[in-house]
């Protein structure tokens, strides 16, 4: 082999092997690490929708007819806090938080219920459609509906004020559920999946995932366990230990988890 080519093929590994492991135009293909940091007990009872931390507590609310409630707990124990229970016609969903409001969605009654830190209803959001996760990046609202799409609303009001679709490389990810934004990504549950997208909120572009399987594999399944039903659906961000908190709908456990190679956030 000529020694320019010999040159040039080593030119393009170094290229290669520099490249940045995200990649816009493929899909993604990092799975990132991460480490269980401690394990917590979890409600088998709590058909978990959406999960957030703030100031040593964990919000989470829960969903089914009937059943739907929202709640505060003390992430160690699992113990109740604080709890309100739904309205019958209400089904439970994604929950999140800012600075001065609670806020849970529904499923198909297009009702975002607003409470203060201390769970006391301070009055409601209406929206079209179905309303599945929901996140806070500080500025805005991130809300999923079950499609490829994460629609941006105002804090005031709730109103629509951008719309994106997530894809991996050119395949739009459908499904998207839970919701959590920390350290400028947006992390979503895929539904029926034990994947993690790791979203790009500006371009809905996902950098990466995180594969979850071996959790739901680590702990005995209680009575009336349902394989297809007691899903991955439960991500919260603890920026005061840099942990999330993983959980599933009737686990018996919360996880906590660090990913050590958690990327950099995203430029703006």
């Amino acid at each position: 082999m000529p020694r320019t080519l010999v040159s040039a093929l080593a030119c393009a590994l170094c290229t290669l092997a520099s490249a940045p492991v995200f990649a816009r135009d493929a899909r993604a293909q990092d799975t990132l690490r991460y480490e269980i940091v401690a394990t917590h007990p979890h409600d088998t009872g709590a058909f978990t929708q959406g999960l957030a931390y703030s100031r040593g507590a964990i919000f989470e609310s829960t969903g089914r007819y009937g059943q739907s409630g929202v709640w505060q707990k003390t992430p160690s124990s699992g113990a109740t806090r604080r709890h309100k229970a739904l309205a019958t016609a209400l089904f439970g969903e994604g929950l999140a938080l800012n600075a001065t409001q609670v806020v849970q969605l529904t499923w198909q009654e297009g009702r975002a219920l607003v409470y203060d830190a201390t769970l006391r209803a301070k009055g409601e959001f209406r929206y079209d459609g179905e309303g599945w996760g929901l996140a806070w990046d500080g500025t805005r609202w991130l809300m999923s509906d079950g499609s490829a799409d994460i629609v941006a609303r105002a804090p005031a009001d709730f109103a629509e004020t951008g719309r994106i679709t997530v894809r991996d490389g050119n395949v739009p990810v459908s499904l998207l559920n839970e919701l959590e934004y920390a350290r400028g990504w947006l992390y979503a549950n895929v539904w029926h999946s034990d994947r993690i997208a790791v979203i790009e909120p500006a371009t809905g572009v996902v950098q990466a995932w995180l594969d979850l399987s071996a959790l739901k594999r680590g702990f005995a399944k209680p009575a009336g366990w349902d394989e297809r039903e007691h899903v991955l659906n439960g991500i919260a961000w603890n920026p005061d230990r840099g942990t999330f908190y993983v959980t599933g709908k009737c686990w018996p456990v919360l996880y906590e988890i660090r990913l050590p190679e958690m990327p950099a956030a995203p430029a703006r």
